[in-house]
């Protein structure tokens, strides 16, 4: 088993009354996090699963009164896939609040539906992580740092999701299946999409576009919708963890770029499936946006279980001077340009020395990537 990185802040959580929410796109592996906690505390717990019918049946009409008896001596409460079920957080509130000795865990596939029930009434009585697909680091830790080194290239490809890891040789089919509605369907249910092709040529069109900068007005060309339309829908792909979007820096240069953003997708083999593409690099004509979109991810990743916080940008100008990503942290900027290539030209622009000198600055490549990534 491939140990994730939050297991031992998870752990360290169990012991207060505030309940544990696990957010992150489906398939990321949560359920089995869980299940991984349940068996190191060693605690009787009871288990809901939001995706039976008869679980959120007996929750919608059940009088929150009832939710005791429901529970019985149990100190340990697991949701799984807790944003299917309606009043899910007044539910949680109410344990938290009036049920002593009791620990609920939550997980949600979605951001925005399991946010929408739960932020008002959970404030002050939960701790909240995000889980990702595996990231480089955790298979560093697994099987050592030279074999995921040279399977590196494989995923950019194929990425980082469980099924995948564990199921070598099949990744093709696999990302075909994730691609496919389902890991969406949350989306088509919850919002009443009734047009999903529309959708489905928004989440492609973005696949070829990552690494750029994004313009909705395009967008809503390419796909029939108006600008509104295709904002919502990147807005509801951010939140069910498919896509998620960067904004640039803007304060001290006159043509610096503003109200612009670019997009990335959480898992580089979900992108290629969306453009049916599992070619290898060197047959490929979009490496270094795949290069790209691999470091921000797996950088993200890192910010996510280390609780790194900072703010992030990407920086251009009308002069098409730009750089790849910035972190301010520290009372700094940390600018960062990526290059597959370790012999390809990368430089910071002047302009943006000069109007920021409290700088750091690096050349990311294939050959000194270990410790953007936390190694």
């Amino acid at each position: 088993m491939i140990l994730r990185l939050l297991t031992d802040k998870l752990l360290k959580k169990m012991d207060d009354h505030k309940a544990l929410i696990i957010l992150g796109p489906r398939q990321s592996g949560k359920t089995t996090l869980v299940k991984s906690l349940t068996d190191q505390i060693s605690t009787p717990y009871l288990w809901w699963n939001g995706d039976d019918f008869q679980v959120r049946s007996m929750l919608s009409v059940l009088p929150v009164a009832n939710l005791q008896s429901l529970i019985g001596d149990k100190p340990l409460l697991v949701i799984d896939e807790a944003q299917r079920i309606e009043n899910i957080g007044l539910c949680i509130k109410i344990i938290v609040d009036t049920i002593p000795g009791v620990k609920v865990i939550a997980t949600g596939s979605s951001a925005f539906e399991l946010a929408n029930r739960i932020n008002e009434p959970m404030t002050g009585r939960k701790w909240e992580y995000v889980l990702l697909p595996f990231s480089y680091k955790e298979m560093v830790n697994h099987h050592g740092e030279l074999q995921e080194q040279s399977t590196i290239q494989h995923r950019m490809i194929f990425g980082y999701f469980p099924e995948v890891i564990n199921n070598p040789g099949n990744e093709k089919d696999i990302l075909t299946q994730l691609a496919d509605s389902y890991l969406y369907k949350d989306i088509l249910t919850w919002e009443k999409i009734h047009k999903p092709d529309r959708m489905e040529k928004l989440v492609r069109a973005l696949a070829f576009r990552i690494g750029n900068q994004v313009s909705y007005q395009e967008l809503g060309q390419i796909t029939g919708l108006d600008n509104e339309t295709v904002e919502r829908y990147i807005d509801l792909l951010e939140k069910a963890f498919i896509v998620y979007r960067l904004g640039s820096l803007s304060r001290n240069l006159r043509n610096e770029l503003k109200s612009t953003r670019k997009i990335y997708f959480y898992d580089n083999g979900i992108r290629n499936a969306l453009i049916n593409s599992f070619n290898p690099l060197e047959m490929r004509n979009d490496t270094g946006a795949l290069w790209e979109n691999f470091l921000m991810t797996e950088r993200l990743k890192y910010i996510y279980t280390h609780d790194f916080w900072c703010n992030r940008y990407f920086w251009r100008t009308h002069a098409q001077q730009e750089i790849d990503y910035i972190e301010e942290y520290g009372g700094k900027l940390h600018a960062y340009e990526f290059k597959w290539n370790p012999k390809g030209k990368g430089k910071i622009p002047v302009s943006f020395l000069t109007a920021y000198p409290e700088n750091e600055t690096s050349i990311i490549t294939s050959e000194n990537y270990r410790s953007f990534l936390g190694l």
